[in-house]
């Protein structure tokens, strides 16, 4: 579903990702693991071209997002990329909510379907109450999001994402602005969508959810891949000394 090879990205002398392959197949939970500034949240953000990379090819669906293949070269950015994000069916769920502060929660989860997709209002509505309904704000919709409370608007931010039909869910670090008593919510939220079969790249910090959810841990630091593998493999029985050393900072005692 998800391939990337060689993803380099520089800010300017700043070398963030340094080379990174990944493939994700359909369905798969691939967590990343790393310490802050490692590169993950940037590398997440170049799967759906949010941010572009300087070398390297990422396909979704065996499609460029936002690029054309040069025969012999590196692929060039288009000037369609809002249409190629909406093609590849990429959502992804964000740190700080981003919410519309002027729509209500009802309203939040419409906008991408009947502005972008061109859904009509009455289908689009249909599926926004299903979807808040799924992630247990039935008895929200119609509040704006100052009246929610953080694990409230994130479930919003979810169902949001959800409502394009979504082929790859994106999460970056979405607990990580959440008072630690919400955690669990959200949390709760992303384990039915991985237990759906979603297939889901999640930035996270929640060692646990990465044990109980996912398929596959990928820990990275300095720009790199230090270690991949299944949780039990990355999680209890690091090979590599920077992911140990990263596991005992995180881990409680």
């Amino acid at each position: 579903m998800v391939v990337c090879h060689n993803v380099q990205k520089d800010y300017g002398s700043n070398k963030v990702l340094r080379g990174v392959d990944l493939t994700v197949k359909r369905g798969e939970v691939v967590v990343l693991l790393g310490p802050s500034g490692s590169g993950k949240s940037t590398f997440l953000r170049t799967i759906n071209h949010l941010e572009p990379v300087d070398w390297g090819t990422i396909t979704v669906g065996g499609e460029f997002v936002g690029y054309e293949p040069v025969a012999g070269g590196q692929p060039r950015p288009t000037g369609r990329l809002a249409r190629a994000r909406a093609r590849a069916r990429l959502s992804m769920v964000f740190q700080h909510f981003n919410l519309f502060n002027h729509l209500t929660a009802l309203e939040n989860v419409m906008e991408a379907p009947v502005r972008v997709f061109g859904v009509p209002q009455a289908q689009a509505r249909e599926t926004a109450l299903r979807l808040l309904a799924a992630v247990g704000l039935q008895n929200h919709v119609n509040h704006l999001p100052h009246r929610l409370s953080g694990g409230q608007q994130q479930r919003v931010a979810i169902a949001r994402a959800l409502a394009t039909s979504p082929r790859v869910m994106l999460f970056d670090e979405p607990t990580s602005a959440l008072d630690p008593e919400l955690v669990g919510e959200v949390l709760t939220v992303m384990r039915k969508l991985a237990e759906a079969g979603m297939t889901m790249i999640v930035v996270t910090h929640e060692i646990r959810f990465a044990r109980e959810v996912a398929d596959r841990v990928v820990f990275m630091d300095g720009g790199v891949v230090v270690e991949e593998g299944t949780p039990e493999a990355v999680i209890d029985n690091p090979r590599q000394e920077r992911t140990q050393r990263f596991l005992r900072a995180v881990s409680p005692a």
